[in-house]
């Protein structure tokens, strides 16, 4: 029986999933469909930056004011998926003090909340800064993990009915006398072709906007502009690091965990998927990150990757470009009743841009209902007996790890722990993910390959990159293989996307590491022959 949903959300991202989960909490059936997996395009290929707001403050009043607010909305909704570091903006030598008297003028007519301190006590703060700094100014930005806030929301939203199907792709928009009827889907794993009805599309796509609008036979003049990065396996500050003049390539660090990430660029590109980073954006970066932390290049470097950005701005491209978002009624635009498409704006703000779009959702619906995600939490909060069974069951200093990426779902963790000791046992030393987790995401309806237990659980994502628990999951994965797939082919795919963002730093520990790791599949194990033999 054909399926059928008030509305119909393409994309996967932040702001789809986020439209998915505010759309349910006011009961509109809603279905979200993403051609990948959840997180794979930019929500988790930036740099983690929370705004304040202070980076657009001078060219980019709204977008600075909207940045400062949500700021405060998420670290109240999003305890589990935000790191409240604070941050600095940190004039360099070579930095204009006209620039920033500037900035500091018109940071505090947006609202947002800048204490000026010395470079004396900037340093003594974050003692890796360049000892040539000029001055500092502390901000209330913060860290995000995109992968944790994208999924947070989708499980929110299921909590109140909304319905999520990955590797789906849309391959046509179908529409009677300029009404959305439905689309037709393409399942990306074997190629099933299904139709689902509803009364409207929410277009929530990022840097396929575009593309999706043309199934439709409807322009959108999205560009996407691509930003690479720089991971180190160090966490260089405390704080994030802002450099303090008119935004440019590698202006800001931002600490994770143990990890301090770098960016970033920006280069117009035709494809909203050009992931690939080359040396010399690298060595540019490192270059100009010198004048924040001078002694950069003695820190090693754990990979590179990048993402690109939604653009849309008639006039202007790339960083001269706003940041703000905007909602398209194609109805106004193209005389096609239903349709609504959802672009630019920034992850800081994604809450709003959802917000904003059901809005109009409801308009065109006729259906009354409050937006309440700025007011409920996107996960529970973990009891404090959970927490502290849970610090029982599981290795030492895993327990906290797990808290944070999973909330109440580390119950799940620690009763199949209870089950059989042997799950306790840690899969992915680098980021404390233990058997029992692995196995519960292995399972999970939407997981299909090792990366997308690796979003889920950060498994591959710390030191080794894989070259130790790559193996160890696909031996977890080998019960749940998805139709024509192979335990072969799952942890190729694995080891060659992390292979991806290796390659164009192989200097230095990060070389030996690599070298390990051939060592390992090669020599060891044999697998590297069989690997590029698909006949095996």
């Amino acid at each position: 029986m054909e399926q059928y949903f008030d509305v119909i959300v393409i994309g996967g991202g932040a702001t789809g999933t986020g439209i998915l989960r505010d759309l349910s909490m006011r009961g509109i059936k809603a279905l979200l469909l993403e051609q990948r997996d959840l997180a794979y395009g930019t929500s988790s290929r930036f740099h983690g930056l929370l705004h304040s707001g202070g980076r657009y403050a001078v060219k980019d009043a709204e977008s600075a004011r909207e940045c400062m607010e949500e700021n405060t909305v998420l670290r109240k909704i999003g305890q589990y998926c935000v790191e409240a570091t604070e941050g600095f903006f940190v004039r360099t030598k070579g930095d204009s003090e006209e620039y920033e008297e500037c900035w500091a003028t018109a940071s505090s007519e947006q609202g947002i909340p800048d204490l000026r301190i010395s470079a004396h006590e900037a340093l003594r703060l974050e003692p890796n800064l360049a000892p040539d700094i000029q001055s500092a100014y502390r901000v209330p930005d913060a860290a995000i993990d995109g992968f944790r806030l994208v999924w947070q929301n989708a499980q929110s939203a299921v909590r109140y009915g909304g319905v999520v199907r990955t590797y789906t792709e849309v391959v046509a928009i179908e529409h009677i006398n300029n009404q959305v009827t439905g689309v037709r889907v393409r399942n990306t794993l074997t190629g099933e072709l299904k139709k689902i009805s509803c009364s409207m599309i929410v277009n929530a796509a990022g840097s396929w906007v575009g593309r999706v609008a043309a199934l439709a036979g409807i322009t959108v003049d999205v560009t996407p502009d691509r930003g690479s990065l720089i991971a180190f396996n160090h966490r260089l500050s405390n704080r994030i690091i802002n450099r303090l003049r008119p935004p440019a390539d590698a202006d800001i660090f931002v600490p994770h965990g143990s990890i301090t990430i770098l960016g970033t660029t920006s280069v117009p590109t035709a494809k909203p998927d050009d992931f690939e980073v080359n040396r010399e954006e690298v060595l540019r970066q490192l270059e100009a990150g010198k004048a924040l932390f001078s002694n950069i290049e003695d820190y090693r470097i754990l990979r590179v990757f990048a993402g690109t950005r939604p653009i849309y701005s008639p006039g202007g491209a790339g960083r001269g470009a706003t940041r703000n978002f905007a909602i398209i009624d194609h109805k106004e635009t193209d005389g096609l009743l239903g349709f609504l498409t959802i672009v630019g704006g920034k992850l800081t703000t994604y809450r709003l841009m959802a917000e904003k779009t059901v809005d109009r959702v409801c308009n065109y619906l006729a259906f009354k209902a409050q937006c309440r995600t700025a007011q409920e939490a996107l996960v529970p909060p973990v009891p404090q007996a959970v927490r502290e069974d849970a610090r029982r069951h599981l290795p030492a200093y895993a327990a906290d790890r797990a808290i944070d990426r999973l909330g109440p779902r580390i119950e799940q963790v620690v009763a199949r722990i209870k089950d059989n000791s042997a799950c306790r046992q840690l899969v992915c030393e680098c980021e404390l993910v233990t058997l029992a987790e692995v196995e519960i995401a292995a399972a999970d309806s939407t997981t299909f390959s090792l990366d997308d237990i690796r979003r889920k659980t950060r498994m591959g994502m710390g030191t080794c990159q894989g070259a130790f628990c790559g193996l160890r999951g696909v031996g977890v994965m080998t019960g749940h293989l998805a139709k024509g797939s192979t335990a072969k082919k799952l942890l190729r795919e694995f080891l060659e996307a992390r292979w991806a963002g290796i390659r164009p730093v192989l200097w230095g520990n990060q070389l030996r590491e690599v070298e390990l790791a051939r060592a390992i599949y090669g020599a060891t194990l044999s697998i590297d022959g069989a690997m590029n033999d698909e006949k095996e």
